[in-house]
């Protein structure tokens, strides 16, 4: 986790400074990291096309549920048929960890997720179907923000080599991000230990931040 900032790694270290009685706060671990180069620095933001993008990495299918930020489902492919956007489906419902619960997929309206064939996957599964307003981005935030920090935490965003590389170096990300990367909305704790314990506050970020009303079809 080379890029997961400096809030993040203090929390990480912490019990071990304690435990050496190493007297270092937040502000201090900052100062050091940026005497040493090694603060993250910011990518620049370039104009490109989207042949510009490798082939391979172009269409990362992820389900991620929206209370602990678990992805629980994806699918690596190179073109935007429907059929990945469903195993990546089929897997989050196969992983589901209560499966007798009511549950709503929401997604944006992108045209894999209103083809009948998702449609109908989700139908014949007792899903209820939710999707954004048009033009809309703060109603899906939490997916966009899993896809902002694969690309940008894990240089899942540059260039790879081939399809078999894409797909180990994106299974690595997702383990990583789901067992040993701390969620400040989840109170510091990974998304997997998040999923797995019903009686969780979860920090609340400010309304325009958060999706409207879930609007049902």
């Amino acid at each position: 986790m080379t890029r997961v900032g400096t809030k993040k790694t203090y929390f990480l270290i912490k019990p071990e400074l304690e435990r050496l009685d190493i007297k270092c706060g937040r502000d201090k671990l900052h100062d050091i990291l940026r005497s040493e180069g090694m603060l993250i620095k910011k990518k620049k933001n370039y104009m490109r096309t989207t042949n510009s993008y490798h082939r391979f990495y172009k269409y990362p299918n992820l389900i991620t549920d929206a209370y602990s930020k678990q992805i629980v489902g994806y699918q690596l492919s190179d073109n935007l048929k429907t059929i990945n956007c469903i195993n990546a489906l089929k897997t989050a419902i196969k992983n589901r960890k209560y499966p007798d619960r009511p549950l709503i997929h929401h997604s944006d309206r992108g045209f894999q997720y209103c083809s009948p064939d998702y449609i109908e996957a989700l139908e014949k599964n007792n899903i209820g179907i939710s999707m954004t307003t048009k033009h809309d981005p703060y109603e899906n935030a939490v997916a966009e923000r899993v896809n902002g920090t694969l690309k940008n935490e894990f240089d899942l965003g540059d260039k790879l080599p081939d399809q078999k590389n894409a797909e180990r170096e994106l299974n690595k990300a997702v383990w990583i991000y789901n067992n040993l990367r701390p969620h400040e909305s989840c109170n510091y704790l990974t998304p997997f230990q998040t999923h797995n314990q019903e009686s969780l506050e979860i920090k609340k970020w400010p309304v325009r931040f958060r999706k409207k009303q879930i609007k049902i079809i």
